[in-house]
């Protein structure tokens, strides 16, 4: 049955029966509009189309929300509208139509939000402060929530579908938008200013190297280094802090495996968007509400040993996973990538020896360093600047021990030489002069190496 015949019953049903009236969504008594005014007088700065928003809301989205509502959603607001006085005027009116059919078929405020191609972050903190990030700038919008519990219907909205939940006894949630954007909601008590959501979105056209060359996050040489490292089957670390850009150059560095080999993807919430024909993407699992049944990145590392891949990509190592992916690394599983969040090559490996920690083996330091220097050939070190734009800062390959420490030696960095007008920052990528030890490796693959891509002033710089 369709729901405009459903609104014609509800309608007859309640004009023979008063006690019907009350799931009757199609008549808006005088009552109702007093009770409203009522109930937001504190809100001075509510108007009326706040008011009537709030009323269409909790009788349409509340009483009616369902999939055979979604092609008709439309039609039945402009109905409910015309049949009131005294009458919204148009702009209100239209303006109205598209905000609840967001509330009941989108996410409600930030569904434009989400909609917009220019924004790459949406941060809700709390109902009357949502910021977008725009071309790596934070921007503060006018979009507000009208109350916590508003945000929390949409929250509920993301979540439900996955079989997730978010309440006082479990307030944090990660999850995923059938597009692939990654949510993360945070709730009271623990976020003090109210319900926080933050959105990640999930780039439907996801960049090509030429794209990051454009944006000039690294050079041509650098690109080609990198797609030689990764056909020669070097092992490669991302690293970089939160929101530098870390998973996006993951993806283009991991575009360069060969289509013939088998790939497997390993990530908190998949991500990566490989287009080569034999790729596994796996994913973490939270535990259910009982707390059992989690699978962690370092179960599906594991796992992936035993599915013969020819590659391993860890979206990201934050733990013990870290003792597992090096030890893959070094057991004959090649030319696998990761990420770590880290503010420097030097910092990353820092980090991998604590993770390494965090897995509750007994090994002394050294060890440790032997492990990693053994498995990481490459650390790309990737950052955000202060003009918002994201660059590959520093190449550094991995030389083995020297004594106690790792050695490490930069092949190519950024260096910064001021900024525009405009406030862009003013920079050039250029080469050490260092040239790596693995360079008849890269050879012995079948790439004619260019020894300019490692001389500063060489043609190219």
């Amino acid at each position: 049955m369709s729901l405009l015949r459903r609104l014609e019953q509800r309608k007859s049903a309640a004009e023979e029966n008063p006690e019907a009236q009350k799931r009757t969504i199609a008549v808006f008594t005088p009552s109702d509009k007093k009770n409203a005014d009522e109930k937001y007088t504190a809100r001075d700065s509510e108007d009326i189309f706040t008011r009537w928003k709030i009323l269409l809301h909790q009788k349409l989205v509340q009483e009616l929300f369902d999939e055979e509502a979604d092609d008709e959603l439309e039609t039945v607001i402009q109905r409910l509208i015309e049949t009131e006085d005294p009458p919204l005027p148009k702009h209100e009116r239209d303006r109205m139509i598209r905000e609840l059919a967001a509330e009941a078929n989108g996410y409600g405020p930030i569904d434009a939000l989400l909609k917009d191609e220019s924004v790459s972050e949406v941060m809700v903190n709390g109902p009357k402060q949502v910021y977008v990030e725009r071309h790596g700038k934070l921007v503060h919008t006018p979009v507000t929530f009208l109350n916590d519990d508003h945000v929390m219907r949409v929250i509920e909205r993301i979540v439900s579908p996955l079989g997730r939940r978010i309440d006082e006894s479990s307030p944090m949630v990660d999850a995923r938008l059938p597009d692939g954007s990654r949510v993360n909601a945070i709730i009271p008590p623990l976020a003090v200013s109210g319900p926080t959501v933050t959105i990640r979105k999930f780039a439907k056209d996801p960049y090509q190297v030429a794209d990051l060359i454009g944006f000039d996050t690294l050079t041509d040489q650098m690109a080609e280094f990198l797609e030689a490292c990764v056909s020669a089957r070097l092992n490669i670390v991302v690293s970089g802090g939160t929101g530098s850009g870390k998973s996006t150059t993951l993806n283009v560095v991991s575009s360069f495996i060969p289509s013939t080999e088998r790939v497997v993807t390993i990530e908190d919430a998949a991500e990566l968007q490989l287009h080569q024909s034999h790729v596994v993407t796996l994913e973490t699992r939270p535990p259910n509400v009982e707390g059992k049944g989690a699978i962690l990145i370092r179960d599906l590392v594991k796992n992936s040993l035993r599915m013969r891949p020819d590659r391993i990509v860890v979206g990201e190592v934050r733990g013990g996973e870290a003792l597992d992916m090096l030890q893959a690394m070094n057991t004959g599983h090649d030319g696998s990538l990761t990420t770590v969040h880290a503010n420097s090559p030097r910092d990353c490996l820092r980090r991998l020896e604590v993770m390494v920690l965090m897995a509750g083996m007994d090994l002394p330091l050294r060890a440790i360093r032997e492990q990693v220097a053994s498995a990481v050939d490459v650390v790309v070190q990737q950052a955000r600047l202060r003009d918002g734009s994201r660059k590959i800062v520093q190449i550094s390959e991995v030389m083995g021990m020297e004594g106690d420490n790792i050695v490490l030696q930069d092949l190519f960095t950024f260096k910064e030489h001021g900024k525009m007008e405009d406030g862009r920052v003013q920079g050039k990528h250029i080469p050490t002069g260092v040239v790596p030890s693995f360079l008849e490796r890269l050879q012995d693959q079948g790439f004619a190496v260019n020894y300019s891509w490692f001389q500063p002033g060489e043609a190219g710089w």
